[in-house]
C-alpha cells in the first residue's frame, strides 16, 4: 500500500499544474510572510477594499444580502478578536481558591486572544475579496428591502457589545492596547 501511495505521489510531482500549483502556493506564502509586519498597511488594505466594497454595492444598487452577510461575519470575527482563548470564570475560580487557601500567586497572566491579529485581518480581507467577487455575479443579487438589514444589523452589533463590554467589565481585562502605559527607560 505504501509503495502505491508513492508511485501515486510521485506521478502527481510530474503533474506540471500540479507543480504550477505549489509553487503558486508558495508565493501566495511568501508574500502572506512579507505583509505580515506591516500592520497598518495590512488594516488600511482592508479598510480601502470594504470602501470600495461598500461603493459597489452602494452605486450598483444590490447585493444587500451579501453586504449583510459580510458585516455579520466581520462583527464575528471582531469578537473573537475581543474575546479570551481561555474562560475567565475558570481563572476567577482559580483566584477565588487561592484566596481561601491564604497563598496569593502573583504570576502575570497576560491577556491572549481567541482570534489574533493576524487571523482576524486575513480571515476578514479574504470575505471581503470573496464578497467582491461574488458582487460581479447577478446570480447573487437577491432582491430584499435592505433597510430592514441595516436596522437589523445596527440592533445585533449593539446588543452583542453590550453583552462583550458587560463580560470584559465582569473579570476586568482589557484586550485593546487603547490607553495602556508604555514605559520609557531612563538613564
Amino acid at each position: 500500500m505504501d509503495f502505491e501511495d508513492s508511485e501515486y505521489n510521485e506521478t502527481q510531482s510530474n503533474n506540471p499544474i500540479v507543480v504550477k500549483y505549489r509553487k503558486c502556493v508558495a508565493l501566495y506564502g511568501y508574500y502572506l510572510d512579507k505583509c505580515t509586519p506591516h500592520i497598518r498597511w495590512r488594516w488600511i488594505a482592508l479598510f480601502v477594499s470594504n470602501v470600495l466594497f461598500f461603493l459597489r454595492v452602494v452605486y450598483g444598487q444590490g447585493w444587500y444580502v451579501i453586504c449583510y452577510s459580510l458585516a455579520i461575519y466581520l462583527l464575528n470575527q471582531f469578537l473573537g478578536f475581543l474575546t479570551p482563548k481561555f474562560d475567565m470564570s475558570l481563572q476567577q475560580d482559580e483566584e477565588n481558591k487561592e484566596l481561601e487557601s491564604g497563598e496569593r500567586s502573583e504570576e502575570f497572566r497576560p491577556f491572549i486572544r481567541r482570534l489574533p491579529e493576524f487571523k482576524f485581518w486575513y480571515n476578514s480581507m479574504r470575505a471581503t475579496l470573496v464578497c467582491v467577487v461574488m458582487s460581479c455575479f447577478q446570480v447573487f443579487d437577491i432582491p430584499v428591502f435592505w433597510p430592514v438589514l441595516v436596522v437589523y444589523f445596527i440592533i445585533l452589533f449593539f446588543l452583542t457589545m453590550r453583552r462583550q463590554i458587560q463580560h470584559m467589565m465582569k473579570y476586568k481585562y482589557i484586550p485593546l492596547d487603547i490607553g495602556k502605559k508604555s514605559y520609557v527607560a531612563r538613564n
